[in-house]
């Protein structure tokens, strides 16, 4: 097989010639640019450079010769845009030498700080010199919800969001000339040279989407005390999202192989909200956003959600979710064999392949190769699994045990197939 046909068999819940592998194709599935720039210097590779791909989480964009090395089987499509020297700037940031997209042009303050400033001066978005990613510091709707819930205030109200100052590619090309053509034209160039599958991130968010806008905290209350402000905001987002979904789809529905949505639904011991709660007011618009990605193409929905969902898990397969991610598999009741058991016939694992927080940035090389192939003996039998960390690499993991959990990987599946 190649790699888009591996994935696409372990999407399908068929085991294929091998465990396939991602890191980078996802904002979610991806690796921190101090990790990616420490692993450089430790396997001393000296071609390319670290580029800041996300700017909010602080993500590399892997090169192609990571892809080589580790035998990583999906791409995100959005590397066929900023691929000149010009569309990047020398930056130090975070104790490495690094780069940022052109577009991205924030404030450097003299403390080492970096931050987000929308032309009225308020600040969006914050990095101080002591953090490792950007907070948003603005919520449009913070200190209460306009009169009127529409698209004219949904716009001004993105405008001062700091998520649509920091859209990462394709997305943040989408004003350019012909884009849908070129887009689908080198998407096409992509997946045909490549053979891997590819990954548009589009990340729609309906409950996220809602407290980017109003705060977490107070979304939360408000389901209780304000739900029709709530719901009217959450139908806007879907409207706005399903109108989006309508050039994707036309364009590159029967191109891209994996469209990446998701909302944060848990925490460490459960759901954020009641699954009451999430079946009112957020799963009839996941079902809706599902149910027309399927309908209008043959692209696969791969849904990120953090923490303790299982009791959610049925729902998003109800909606027609076909990959969940990243699997916490320390979260509560996110045991490996019970997910594999009970769910592994009805969606697919995307991810749950190390332990990020207990695991991999603490233990040795040789107890996190032992650890990873714990995990691919639970999850890869019968197929529906495609590996990768529990969401992104962070910026404390040492180079070796990078190695040695992608080792891990290649060893089993040489022993195995």
């Amino acid at each position: 097989m190649n790699s888009r046909e591996r994935i696409l068999t372990a999407i399908d819940n068929k085991e294929p010639d091998r465990v396939p592998i991602d890191i980078g194709s996802t904002t979610i599935t991806g690796i921190s640019a101090i990790a990616y720039y420490n692993l450089k210097r430790y396997l001393d590779v000296k071609e390319g450079n670290v580029r800041v791909i996300d700017i909010m989480q602080q993500l590399a964009r892997v090169e192609n010769w990571f892809i080589e090395k580790f035998d990583i089987d999906a791409i995100d499509v959005g590397r066929v845009f900023w691929t000149n020297e010009d569309d990047w700037y020398d930056i130090e940031v975070n104790g490495i030498k690094a780069q940022f997209p052109r577009v991205f042009q924030p404030k450097f303050r003299a403390d080492g700080a970096i931050e987000i400033v929308h032309s009225d001066g308020t600040v969006l978005g914050r990095m101080s010199n002591a953090a490792l990613v950007l907070d948003q510091t603005y919520y449009p709707f913070g200190e209460d919800y306009p009169e009127d819930i529409n698209f004219s205030t949904l716009s001004g109200g993105v405008e001062k969001n700091v998520w649509s100052k920091s859209y990462t590619p394709p997305m943040s090309n989408m004003g350019e000339k012909r884009f849908w053509r070129n887009l689908k034209e080198k998407a096409i160039e992509l997946k045909v040279n490549s053979h891997k599958a590819l990954c548009l991130n589009l990340n729609i968010s309906i409950f996220q989407g809602t407290h980017s806008f109003r705060g977490m905290d107070k979304i939360l209350v408000d389901l209780i005390r304000k739900p029709k402000k709530v719901q009217e905001l959450a139908e806007l987002l879907a409207q706005f999202y399903l109108g989006l979904l309508r050039p994707i789809c036309s364009h590159l529905g029967e191109v891209i192989d994996v469209i990446t949505i998701g909302d944060d639904l848990a925490e460490n011991n459960g759901p954020m909200l009641s699954p009451k709660l999430y079946r009112k007011y957020f799963k009839p618009y996941h079902m809706e956003i599902c149910q027309y990605i399927k309908k209008k193409s043959s692209m696969k929905v791969f849904f990120h959600t953090c923490g303790s969902v299982s009791e959610l898990i049925p729902d998003l397969i109800e909606c027609g979710v076909d990959i969940l991610n990243p699997i916490q598999i320390n979260a509560r009741d996110m045991d490996p064999k019970m997910l594999k058991s009970e769910f592994g016939d009805d969606i697919a694992f995307w991810g749950g392949g190390v332990d990020t927080r207990n695991v991999l940035p603490s233990k040795s090389p040789e107890e996190v190769k032992k650890h990873v192939t714990e995990l691919l003996e639970i999850f890869a039998p019968g197929g529906g699994f495609i590996w990768n960390t529990v969401h992104n690499i962070l910026p404390d993991v040492p180079p070796e045990n990078i190695v040695a959990m992608l080792d891990a990987v290649m060893e089993y599946n040489e022993r195995n197939y």
